[in-house]
């Protein structure tokens, strides 16, 4: 493990970033890490994970990360994250690393370095109580970030995103008395499902000689990107990810329309290009607002039609050399052979991103490889029994859990199960 190898004094680092440095060295902190509480093995033990994670071996430091990398044409700009560091005296032994990708955000402030996010409190809870130090980014154009957008579904930036969060995590995890033995597990959920898998190639392909992976859990991600924008059904909450991705790739292509209004519907196309990630608005609040369809209890079709000009929507699904198709090909991850294990994991009934356009398509390629370190869960069974007097209740609210609530937690003990066998 090279774990000083980026090394550079933190003054020195805050220095050229405010200067535009270029010579920046990538994971490099620019902030000295603050360790903004301890949560203690009875806070964990006390919280709703416990049945699935297992008692707490350790309590956990919640250290705030801000570092150095690069924007989507390599320019230097800067992330922020989270480090879960394991600690106490039965945890004093080098930690194996997990990185991990979040899932889609709207919320522009939002930090996963805060003790009462709740997806850092499954991370504090699945691996970090358990021995494992966690490293979480908030990607390009979140919280401290001074990104002017976040390349959404870009699998390039969220690799680097990813890849240089575990340079951070070396350099702070020194400097706040920790350690770590080497060892880098992968894993993100949904949108991160895309970045982990993103980074998980990177790292294999360019810098095996510097991270050392011996795992990766990608969870319920989009990695066929292209093929979804074939789909005649809109997914689930259609009015959030569509938009996001083509006014995100719009801004890192600048081939995907020549101008809004002949992509986006009015009112839409006003103030599309900068609504997302919001400094203000939520899930709810972006459709209470009418920012975004929904209010009226649209359907994932009536917000497509809703936003996107008829002919430019059709031509995303019926031409082969559309310009947002295009790019989702660019950003597909059907492409590489992975040397570590793999797992891929999800739940058939998810709305949002669909196992069979993009886990079962994913699955698919590996086999063609004749892949033997590639295993596919699907943790369908299991939310259906646990939650299926809601299911009963009301189908409408079990769907609209499905994704968000009900199989994070599933799909996260398939990949803390995989790590175990690795660390």
């Amino acid at each position: 493990m090279k774990t000083m190898k980026y090394g550079i004094s933190i003054l020195g680092v805050a220095l050229l970033a405010a200067c535009g440095g270029s010579d920046t060295p990538l994971g490099s902190l620019v902030e000295t890490p603050v360790l903004l509480t301890t949560l203690t093995k009875a806070q964990l033990n006390a919280g709703p994970l416990v049945g699935l994670s297992g008692q707490a071996k350790c309590d956990v430091k919640v250290i705030s990360l801000n570092y150095v990398t690069p924007g989507v044409k390599g320019e230097s700009t800067n992330a922020s994250g989270v480090l879960l560091l394991p600690t106490g005296t039965d945890c004093t032994a080098a930690a194996p690393l997990v990185a991990y990708a979040k899932g889609t955000d709207v919320q522009k402030p939002r930090t996963l370095a805060n003790p009462q996010d709740s997806e850092t409190g499954l991370l504090a809870a699945m691996y970090a109580g358990q021995g494992y130090a966690v490293v979480a980014t908030d990607y390009l154009g979140f919280a401290k970030s001074n990104y002017s957008f976040h390349p959404y579904l870009h699998a390039d930036s969220e690799a680097t995103s990813v890849i240089d969060s575990i340079r951070a995590a070396r350099h702070a995890a020194v400097a706040m008395g920790g350690s770590l033995n080497g060892k880098v597990m992968l894993t993100g959920y949904s949108q991160g499902g895309h970045a982990s898998m993103a980074a998980h190639r990177e790292i294999e392909k360019n810098l095996p000689g510097e991270i050392q992976v011996v795992a990766g859990a990608h969870l319920a991600g989009p990695y066929n990107l292209s093929g979804s924008m074939k789909l005649t059904e809109a997914i689930a909450g259609y009015q959030f990810f569509v938009p996001y991705l083509v006014t995100a790739w719009q801004k890192i292509y600048g081939t995907l329309y020549s101008d809004v209004k002949t992509a986006f519907q009015t009112p839409y196309s006003d103030w599309i290009e900068t609504l997302l990630p919001n400094p203000t608005l939520t899930y709810a609040t972006l459709v209470g607002s009418g920012k975004l369809p929904g209010m009226n209890g649209e359907t994932p079709n009536q917000a497509r039609d809703a936003l996107f000009q008829p002919a430019f929507a059709a031509d995303i699904a019926t031409n082969p050399q559309n310009p947002v198709y295009l790019a989702a090909k660019k950003n597909d991850l059907l492409d590489w052979t992975p040397k570590s294990k793999v797992l891929l994991c999800g739940g058939s009934g998810d709305p949002t991103v669909p196992p069979a356009v993009h886990q079962t398509v994913m699955k698919a390629a590996f086999d063609a490889k004749n892949l033997t370190n590639v295993s596919s869960v699907d943790v369908d069974a299991t939310i259906r029994y646990v939650y299926g007097e809601v299911l009963n209740a009301s189908p409408a609210s079990y769907y609209a859990a499905y994704h968000g609530t009900y199989e994070p937690p599933f799909c996260h003990q398939q990949a803390k199960a995989l790590f175990d066998s690795v660390k």
